[in-house]
């Protein structure tokens, strides 16, 4: 169980990405403070679209802010459904951000299971980490209207991998390539983006105290340090009066 787990619901989806972006400023002030530099693992989808637009106006050390991605698509990475070229085209391309300190997903292998050790043995270069879980200070994620997060749908393959960092996800036959569970909940910080209506049933399923793990995969994020659940009012209104009526009466 996360030692830290904050769920917010705000009136609309510029609210909820005003705190996002006060919430990663505040992260990365202390990763580069601490450590000398920061990182962050981004999610691909239109709710965190408007946030890499402001942290592309902030005064930011771009230098000591390294970027990373928790999945991807195969496609090349000036493919229109490329997570990547959302991120480069909202906020990377606009900033004096050294071209080493981005780091995504490759997407031109000829087998996708090979891209993802690619991936894989790059990270672990990177943090300087042989075995086990590497902590990225920061990793955004978003759910699907299915309760996926990252590329980790339900019933995959990809929800039974615990002993890699990266592995292939699938939806139908689009083939992804994606954090595993445990690696994410290696992390010092995961935060869900979730906004719209249609979320609604999955977050009630993710939040219940029983459901299946592999039907609803965002119930295995469970990060050892900080979670933090960011929901507009039309995604988490029923979420908020549950947890409400759930607590404990101080009297």
């Amino acid at each position: 169980m996360s030692k830290k787990v904050e769920v917010l619901v705000f009136p609309d989806k510029e609210a909820l990405v005003q705190r996002a972006l006060c919430l990663i400023l505040s992260k990365m002030e202390a990763a580069i403070e601490q450590r000398g530099r920061f990182t962050i693992a981004l999610s691909g989808g239109s709710t965190p679209k408007p946030l890499y637009e402001a942290l592309s106006k902030q005064p930011l050390p771009w230098d000591k802010i390294h970027v990373l991605w928790g999945d991807e698509r195969y496609v090349p990475p000036d493919h229109c459904d490329s997570n990547q070229l959302m991120a480069r085209n909202a906020w990377l391309d606009k900033v004096n951000i050294p071209a080493e300190n981005i780091h995504p997903m490759p997407t031109d292998a000829a087998e996708h299971s090979q891209a993802a050790a690619q991936y894989e043995e790059h990270l672990r270069k990177f943090f300087n980490c042989e075995k086990g879980f590497p902590a990225i200070d920061v990793i955004l994620l978003g759910m699907g209207d299915d309760a996926h997060t990252a590329s980790l749908f339900p019933n995959t393959e990809a929800l039974k991998v615990t002993d890699k960092l990266v592995t292939v996800g699938n939806k139908d036959t689009s083939v992804r390539l994606t954090f595993t569970y445990p690696f994410i909940n290696a992390a010092e910080c995961v935060i869900f983006l979730v906004a719209g209506e249609n979320k609604r049933p999955a977050l009630d399923q993710v939040f219940a105290e029983t459901a299946c793990d592999m039907t609803y995969p965002s119930r295995l994020i469970k990060p050892e340090k900080e979670l933090w659940w960011l929901l507009d009012e039309a995604a988490g209104a029923e979420l908020k009066a549950k947890l409400k009526n759930e607590a404990p009466n101080p009297n």
